[in-house]
């Protein structure tokens, strides 16, 4: 039996849990002090349909065959991290990712569980597919919050998406994409368009060819007359933005045939590979935050599109796994070498993601309870993995994270407190995100 402590060591005990405590808090002070606002813009690579944890980022090489299937775990660049084994040279780079592999909405529906990741807030009523954008369910995007609340440039908005919006089938449009409640002047911009067609070119952003600049400065010229009447209507701010883009350096952001074929061959020459190229050059023009969205390719209308691999899932893999290999070990390279990774946030996300066992079509169905979030660059530790699911990538077993406490890190590091007002169409203010900052993910 040990003997009982004495006064003097209950003190030296206590005195050394108060400096304990109060140096943990200085700790998490100074962390939070240097990733703030240490990102200058953020790209979102959205993986619709639901990108399994078990292949990317969360492997399980130990479970029985009916959870891992055929995916192996291969060694990274850190001691320790393992990813899926069709990640070979983004796993090259993890020592500029953090991985959180506990994030969790408990919600199975695509509509519905999408809105949550893509705005902070849950759907009501959550496990709903097919749901339609308004209200209840019209909180802002992260995307239309960073509109809201940050300057374009060069004429670029604050927040662009591209390549399309996310649908379901019938061309259903997620809620959870648009300003919502802060009106259509929030919306972040959606560029419709596929970067790997040949001449690839935005129209608007030149001028047509029976427009000479000097006639352009002509029109111009009558315009600014009747000015006052334009910005009675309330165009002043659309107006001034179109001249900027048109005359300014933003729309060269758009001329991805001024970059290497290698380079451009390193990212992938399809829609999604040029989408993460044209990202970085419009972060480099100016704009805030880029979300590109993984969505069905050509003639994918049902069954297994994009992520949403219910039937044959390792063959789908096959292709989509190489894609997004390149694409996000290209993308984490590049910013690099240009020294952009340490202002940039990336984010690689779904909306949720694969379960645990195969079903009898040798797919994966949609799991809400447990899945993986890739970060990457301004404010965020490299070399690190927040969070841990069960044995067999079924539910958190710790760091449980929720949307919002992503959305809240997000915000965080591109310089934001998470109790920043907004203000809706009725004047109304609002917190930007009820989540809490993932302190352990920061540097």
């Amino acid at each position: 039996m040990l003997p009982p402590l004495s006064r003097r060591d209950w003190l030296r005990i206590g005195g050394l849990s108060a400096f304990g405590l109060s140096g943990l808090k200085v700790a998490n002070a100074q962390r939070e002090t240097a990733s703030f606002g240490k990102a200058k813009s953020c790209i979102v690579l959205f993986l619709m349909g639901g990108p399994p944890q078990h292949e990317t980022f969360d492997p399980k090489p130990d479970a029985p065959v009916e959870v891992r299937g055929e995916g192996q775990a291969i060694a990274t660049n850190v001691p320790g991290i393992r990813y899926g084994h069709q990640l070979p040279r983004v796993a090259r780079h993890a020592d500029k990712l953090c991985i959180l592999r506990a994030l969790s909405t408990n919600d199975n529906a695509h509509s519905s569980s999408g809105y949550w990741m893509l705005t902070g807030q849950p759907h009501q009523p959550m496990n709903s597919e097919n749901s339609k954008p308004g209200a209840p369910n019209d909180w802002p995007s992260t995307a239309a919050i960073v509109q809201r609340l940050r300057p374009g440039r060069n004429g670029l908005p604050a927040a662009v998406a591209l390549p399309e919006h996310i649908w379901n089938d019938g061309n259903l449009t997620w809620p959870g994409q648009d300003g919502g409640f802060l009106g259509r002047t929030a919306d972040p911009w959606l560029v419709t368009c596929d970067p790997s067609q040949a001449g690839f070119e935005i129209s608007g952003l030149t001028l047509p060819a029976e427009v000479s600049p000097s006639r352009l400065e002509g029109r111009l010229t009558l315009l600014q007359r009747v000015a006052r009447k334009v910005e009675a209507a309330g165009f002043a701010h659309q107006y001034r933005q179109a001249i900027d883009l048109v005359h300014g350096k933003g729309r060269e952001a758009f001329r991805l045939e001024r970059e290497p074929s290698k380079l451009r061959e390193r990212y992938g020459l399809n829609r999604w590979g040029q989408s993460v190229l044209l990202a970085r050059r419009l972060i480099e023009a100016g704009v805030s935050l880029v979300q590109v969205n993984w969505t069905r390719a050509a003639g994918e209308m049902g069954g297994s599109p994009a992520w949403d691999t219910h039937a044959k899932h390792f063959a789908n893999l096959a292709n989509l796994m190489p894609r997004l290999d390149l694409s996000l070990s290209a993308l984490l390279e590049d910013l690099h070498l240009r020294g952009l990774l340490d202002s940039t946030l990336v984010v690689v996300m779904g909306e949720f993601g694969r379960t645990p066992r195969l079903n009898p079509n040798a797919g994966r169905d949609h799991w809400g309870p447990v899945f993986s979030v890739a970060l990457a660059g301004g404010g965020i530790r490299g070399g690190h993995v927040y969070g841990a699911s069960d044995n067999i990538g079924a539910y958190p077993r710790d760091g449980r994270v929720l949307p919002q406490d992503l959305q809240a890190t997000l915000f965080h590091c591109l310089g934001h407190r998470p109790d920043t007002e907004m203000h809706d169409t009725q004047g109304r203010p609002l917190a930007i995100t009820r989540g809490q900052v993932i302190r352990p993910v920061l540097i």
